[in-house]
C-alpha cells in the first residue's frame, strides 16, 4: 500500500490549492528522521529528496505535489537543496 502520493499538478490544480498561501521550507542536503503529526501537501519549487518508510521509498523533485499521511513515519535523504511550499491539515 502506498502511504506518500506524488503527483504533477497542473498550473489549475496549483491555483485551486492556492499553493501561494503555503508556507515556505528549505533544507541542505541532509539526512533525518520525520513524523508527521498532521496531513501534509508539499509542492517542491526546487531540488530532490528521497523519503524512505517501512514499507516504501520514494524520490520525488520540482514540480512534484506529495502528500504525506498523519502519522507517518519516515527518513528525509535530501539529494539536493529543497524548497518547498506547504500545507498543514
Amino acid at each position: 500500500m502506498t502511504e506518500i502520493k506524488i503527483e504533477k499538478p497542473l498550473e489549475e490544480k496549483l491555483k485551486e490549492l492556492e499553493i501561494d498561501k503555503w508556507s515556505l521550507w528549505e533544507c541542505e542536503p541532509s539526512t533525518f528522521e520525520w513524523s508527521y503529526g498532521s496531513n501534509e501537501d508539499c509542492y517542491i519549487l526546487e531540488g530532490r529528496a528521497k523519503v524512505k518508510t517501512a514499507s516504501e521509498e520514494v524520490e520525488f523533485g520540482k514540480g512534484n505535489l506529495v502528500q504525506f499521511p498523519k502519522g507517518l513515519k519516515c527518513t528525509w535523504i535530501v539529494i539536493e537543496r529543497i524548497k518547498k511550499v506547504y500545507n498543514l491539515y
